[in-house]
C-alpha cells in the first residue's frame, strides 16, 4: 500500500520547495520550507538542497520530488532553466543516493497537473483539461479522460523565432519590465497558438503567477473556459507526493 504521507519537493528556476503532504487529502502536514536554487543549477548542488530539505523535516520516508526538464524513468532529457550538466543524468538515482531514501522524478509541471486533478480545478473534470504553470519558465501538463500524457514541454513552441517561454512566462515579464496588460498581450498570443492545436475543455493556470490573478486574469481571451489553480503555486509540491508509487 502507498504510503499516506510523503515529503513533496518542487524543484523551480528560483527556489527549492518542500513540505510533508497526506496524499489523501493533498494538505501540508508542516509548513513549507524553501531554499534559493543554487547557481549554477548542477545535479550536485540541487541533489544537496534535496539532501537539506529532507534533514529540515527529519524524514526517513519517500520522497517525490517535481523537476524543470523532460524525465522518463528518473532520467532528465532537458535542461532549459537548469544547468545543461542535467542532460542524460538519472535525477532518480542521483537523489536517492544523496538522501539515503525512496525518491520518484517527475516533470514539475506534471506533478502540479496531478495535484490539480485530484485536489483543485480539474477535481470535476473528466474532459480534456489544459494545466499551464507560469514562472521562470512555462509548464504544461495535458490530461484527458484524467490520464495523464507525460513531458508535453508546450512551453517550448515557437513564438517569434524563440521558446514561447522567453517571450511570456513570468520570469520574461520581469525581464522586460513589462505591465501587466503588456504581458497579457503576449500571454494571448501564446494561449492562441496552442489553441490552433488543441482544443481542450478547460485550462486551468498555476505556478508563481497564479498567486495574483487579479493583476491579469481578466486580461486574458482565449476561447476556452481559463482558472487559476486552487492550490496556486503549492501544486507542484502536492503533486510531487502524489507522484510516488
Amino acid at each position: 500500500m502507498k504510503n499516506q504521507v510523503v515529503l513533496g519537493i518542487d524543484i523551480g528556476g528560483s527556489g527549492i520547495k518542500g513540505a510533508p503532504v497526506d496524499i489523501s487529502t493533498g494538505e501540508f502536514l508542516a509548513e513549507r520550507h524553501r531554499i534559493e536554487t543554487p547557481i549554477p543549477a548542477t545535479p550536485e548542488a540541487i541533489a544537496q538542497v534535496i539532501k537539506q530539505l529532507a534533514e529540515h523535516f527529519n524524514w526517513t520516508g519517500s520522497i517525490g520530488c517535481g523537476f524543470p526538464a523532460v524525465v522518463q524513468n528518473g532520467l532528465v532529457y532537458t535542461a532549459s532553466n537548469i544547468d545543461a550538466a542535467w542532460i542524460n543524468i538519472n535525477a532518480k538515482k542521483l537523489f536517492s543516493k544523496v538522501t539515503g531514501l525512496k525518491v520518484t522524478v517527475i516533470n514539475d509541471a506534471d506533478a502540479a497537473g496531478l495535484a490539480e486533478m485530484k485536489f483543485g480545478a480539474g477535481k470535476k473534470n473528466k474532459d480534456f483539461v489544459l494545466i499551464i504553470t507560469v514562472g521562470t519558465g512555462i509548464g504544461t501538463a495535458i490530461f484527458t479522460r484524467r490520464k495523464l500524457l507525460p513531458n508535453t514541454e508546450l512551453g517550448h513552441i515557437q513564438l517569434h523565432g524563440d521558446s514561447a517561454e522567453r517571450y511570456a512566462s513570468d520570469a520574461a515579464r520581469k525581464k522586460d519590465e513589462l505591465e501587466w496588460e503588456s504581458w497579457a498581450g503576449r500571454f494571448n498570443e501564446y494561449l492562441a497558438a496552442l489553441e490552433k492545436l488543441f482544443y481542450p475543455d478547460l485550462i486551468i493556470l498555476g505556478g508563481g503567477l497564479s498567486k495574483k490573478p487579479e493583476k491579469f486574469l481578466h486580461l486574458l481571451t482565449p476561447r476556452t473556459p481559463i482558472v487559476t489553480a486552487r492550490l496556486q503555486n503549492n501544486a507542484g509540491i502536492v503533486g510531487a507526493a502524489l507522484a510516488v508509487k
